[in-house]
């Protein structure tokens, strides 16, 4: 729309306004006389629009929208909504592939011997992929053997070496987190895992074969 048009019918609508102010006025036996004109007329003459200062906004709107898409993400990314359990893989603007996932569910592990703390919760923020692995196999932390009710073997033992797991691919972006496949399909949906993000196969082979390391992660 032409900004004179807009113009036109913002006074347009300001004009109505003031007719259903002086109608409800009149109805209500609130006449106007010289001690309150003045102040209707010092009203008037505040609320005259300033071309100038509506031009000035429309032009600071656009230069704001040019610097947004400045700053949305090139090429492919990842945007991962733990509270529904999605994760969407997006090129600009358009989703190429949208995926029901498992985020953390946080819940809260305390070792009373050892005087640690765990909190099962999926990261928020800005990341990116750092490694691309085939047939991952877990290295189980910890905590997985006090859930588990078990003695905590040595940093280097086998039995912290666990395969099919993670399933047929794995991406990490930090920290022990990794966006992965998983044996509890059926789980998928709901917020069951320690933090990191579980994915069904075919979707899972989908997101891995389009992402490279460095491609951004979105999590909120």
């Amino acid at each position: 729309m032409p900004k004179g048009k807009k113009i036109l019918i913002v006074l347009l609508i300001f004009v109505g306004f003031l007719i259903l102010v002086f109608a409800a006025l009149e109805i209500t036996g609130y006449y106007l006389n010289a001690s309150n004109l003045a102040f209707w007329q010092k009203f008037l003459k505040n609320q005259r629009i300033d071309t100038n200062a509506y031009n000035r906004l429309l032009k600071n709107n656009e230069n704001l929208k040019k610097k947004m898409i400045g700053y949305s993400p090139k090429g492919v990314y990842l945007v991962i909504d733990t509270a529904n359990n999605l994760i969407f893989l997006r090129k600009g603007n358009v989703t190429l592939r949208q995926a029901t996932v498992s985020c953390g569910s946080g819940n809260v592990l305390e070792d009373l011997q050892g005087n640690r703390r765990w909190i099962f919760d999926t990261p928020r923020g800005e990341f990116a992929v750092d490694s691309k692995l085939r047939d991952p196999v877990w290295i189980k932390p910890d905590w997985a053997f006090i859930e588990e009710g078990k003695e905590i073997p040595p940093k280097q033992s086998d039995e912290r070496y666990e395969e099919g797991v993670l399933g047929e691919y794995a991406m990490g972006f930090g920290n022990g987190f990794f966006i992965h496949g998983t044996l509890y399909t059926r789980m998928l949906g709901r917020n069951v895992t320690h933090g990191c993000i579980r994915v069904g196969d075919d979707d899972l082979k989908a997101i891995y074969k389009e992402a490279t390391v460095g491609t951004k992660i979105y999590i909120y």
